[in-house]
Order: structure tokens, then C-alpha cells, then sequence
């Protein structure tokens, strides 16, 4: 990590341990950041290259298939949070090959005959491969708690349920990256207000965007409850104040650089004779 920009590592600083109280973050802050917004755009193409190295040398293991690990990027928040700019401008700097991408909506029918991690199952990453969940199996006791889609004995099912797969996960190779990207709700307001502001935004805005902000305690303390219940040392939570988009893309960008460093992949090694390979070409 470039010690001149970052005074503290983030997946330290922003990790959410013991104690840890969500209406004590100050979303507009940028913890450990030394730099401003110019120094930050110059910070995230230059460790892209990094990001961009190490996730090769773990795809090049699924092409072999030499690859035992993968990384698993979970990222949940409120509306205009920034989400999609963390999938373009963090995660679109990567091979796309090497991408698991899923977009948890609503579930379906058949979705909802199964027990509720059915769909997260069928589209975690394979060995080789980054996964990243827009929206996740957290879906399932925030928006299920705030809208009583579920009495409180089932949510603290589900609870123990997150747990057990989870660690399921990690103890099988896959590193879990779990970000909340945490935004105020004053500027929410003023994002969702661009939207109505611009043509170009109106296909992002939906009129239930107000009627969820409407719930925003609830919400705040359905999190809560989440992050205490699930935050663990093998899967621990990582909240990212996100008033700054540029801020929150840098964490996540050095989350999952943490993440594949301690993967530690190595390029394969040629399962043939490279110096017979080079004079055949040369004489073909």
C-alpha cells in the first residue's frame, strides 16, 4: 500500500469490531486518507495496475486448474450509495474474465421455494474468480426486518445461518470481503435529487426511493443489528463512509488488494518445454 496517501490501512481502520456503533461514523469523513479528491483519481489508476496483476495471477490458476481460492466482494447500502461506481471504476479495472458478477433483486418465484441462501449458493464465485454481490443474502434480514417480511425468530435464524455459511466459505479458500458503503442522509437527498434533475438519471430514480427513506432509522438500525451478528474475524464487516464516492472506491479498491496479497497467487508454471516451443515458432 502507497504509504504517502494512506496513514492507516482500511481494512483495519474501517473494520467493525466489538463496540462498534453505526450512528458514530461520520460518512463524510475519510479515515486514513492523506490526500484530496486529485491526489485520490491519480491513487486508484495507479493501484489499479497492482489490483489488475494480482487478479490475473489468480485467474491464470482457474485456466490450469491450479486455483484453490477465491475472493467474494459483498456490497450493501442504502440507495445512491455508489455501488455501481465501485463495480465500474474499481472492479472494471480488472480482467472481466476473471468476474462473477450478480445483482440481487427481488426474489423470484422459484426463489422463493427454496430457503433464502438457495440463490446466493448458485452464484458464488468459482476458484479463480472474484464474485462480486450487488445487494447479497443481507438483503434478507435488513429489507425483510424493516418491512416485517419476517418475525424476529426467523431473522435470528437467518443470522446464524450468514454465520455458518459464511465461515463454510472461508475455511474452503474463498475470501469474503464485505463492505457497507455508508452515505448520510442529507446526501442522499441531493442524489436522488440529481436524478430528477438530469434526463439522463430519471431510468435510476424510482418513487419507492422516497417511501424507503421514509424508513431511515429503521433501516440504520436493521444494520446494526446486522453488523453486530455477522461481523466475524474470518468475515468481518467493513464500513466505508461514502459521502465522497472517490473515497469509497479507493477502500474497496485496498480491501480487495488485501484480499489477494494474502491469496498470495503464483503464475503457473509451463506444463511444456518452453526453450523446444521457441525454436519450433522461430522455424515455423
Amino acid at each position: 500500500m502507497s504509504k504517502h496517501v494512506w496513514t492507516a490501512r482500511p481494512d483495519r481502520i474501517l473494520r467493525a469490531g466489538e463496540g462498534f456503533r453505526l450512528d458514530a461514523v461520520d460518512a463524510g469523513a475519510t479515515p486514513g486518507f492523506a490526500g484530496d479528491k486529485a491526489v485520490a483519481r491519480k491513487q486508484l489508476a495507479v493501484r489499479s495496475q497492482l489490483l489488475g496483476d494480482l487478479q490475473e495471477r489468480l485467474y491464470a490458476g482457474s485456466r490450469t486448474g491450479e486455483a484453490t481460492d477465491a475472493v467474494l466482494l459483498v456490497l450493501q447500502a442504502m440507495d445512491t450509495a455508489g455501488k455501481g461506481g465501485i463495480v465500474r471504476h474499481v472492479v472494471g479495472g480488472v480482467d472481466p474474465q476473471g468476474i462473477e458478477l450478480a445483482a440481487f433483486k427481488a426474489p423470484t418465484e422459484e426463489e422463493l421455494k427454496h430457503d433464502f441462501l438457495w440463490r446466493i449458493e448458485n452464484r458464488l464465485p468459482a476458484p479463480g474468480f472474484i464474485g462480486v454481490f450487488d445487494r447479497s443474502h443481507y438483503e434478507d434480514v435488513l429489507i425483510a426486518r424493516v418491512h416485517g417480511l419476517a418475525d424476529g425468530r426467523e431473522i435470528e435464524r437467518r443470522y446464524d445461518a450468514i454465520e455458518a455459511f459464511e465461515r463454510r466459505l472461508t475455511e474452503s479458500g474463498t475470501r469474503i470481503v464485505k463492505v457497507m458503503l455508508h452515505i448520510s442522509r442529507d446526501e442522499q437527498k441531493e442524489r436522488l435529487m440529481e436524478r430528477l434533475d438530469r434526463p439522463d438519471k430519471h431510468w435510476k430514480y424510482s418513487p419507492g426511493d422516497v417511501d424507503e427513506r421514509l424508513r431511515w432509522d429503521d433501516y440504520m438500525a436493521a444494520y446494526q443489528a446486522a453488523l453486530e451478528r455477522t461481523s466475524t474475524p474470518d468475515a468481518p464487516w467493513h464500513v466505508v463512509p461514502s459521502d465522497h464516492k472517490w473515497y469509497a472506491r479507493l477502500v474497496v479498491q485496498e480491501l480487495l488488494i488485501a484480499a489477494l496479497e494474502d491469496i498470495d497467487s503464483q503464475w503457473p508454471q509451463a506444463d511444456f518445454d518452453v526453450a523446444a516451443e521457441r525454436k519450433r515458432l522461430v522455424a515455423s
